[in-house]
């Protein structure tokens, strides 16, 4: 057995029952990839320590994350992290592309109940009543 082998099964029997890296560990190393490139370009001392510090902070609990055994409450924390964050931007990023490809239709979104609502295109100027709280939209498809 090579040097390498014998290291990549050690660091295998260190990390076995161990949480490793998941998605919330993740957004947390990128958050501090991006936090110290700002600061590289803060020139201001205090604002520079503060940066410095929550990018510590963050770097600590990810190993920490990373490190832990007790993966009942680290999988909760992500789970968490997917529901709350992670899922609502991605649909958003998909949802606004999917209304930016369709040609056919024009979205208004209602201004009370934030429901968005599809006309077709070239119909003129027109009245929408929205389906969830019966607020009038005015505007033209």
């Amino acid at each position: 057995m090579s040097f390498f082998q014998r290291i990549g099964n050690a660091l295998s029997r260190f990390m076995y029952g161990r949480n490793g890296a998941d998605l919330l560990g993740l957004v947390m190393i990128w958050a501090v990839i991006v936090m110290d490139v700002i600061n590289m370009f803060v020139k201001n001392t205090v604002a520079n320590g503060i940066i410095g510090l929550v990018a510590a902070v963050l770097t600590v609990w990810a190993l920490f994350r990373v490190f832990s055994r007790n993966l009942y409450q680290r999988r909760e924390e992500n789970r968490k992290f997917m529901e709350k964050v992670w899922n609502p931007v991605t649909q958003g990023f998909r949802t606004a592309k999917q209304q930016k490809q369709d040609k056919e239709h024009k979205y208004f979104t209602c201004c009370a109940c934030r429901a968005v609502c599809r006309v077709p295109v070239g119909k003129g100027k027109i009245v929408i009543t929205c389906p969830k709280c019966g607020n009038q939209i005015h505007g033209k498809s």
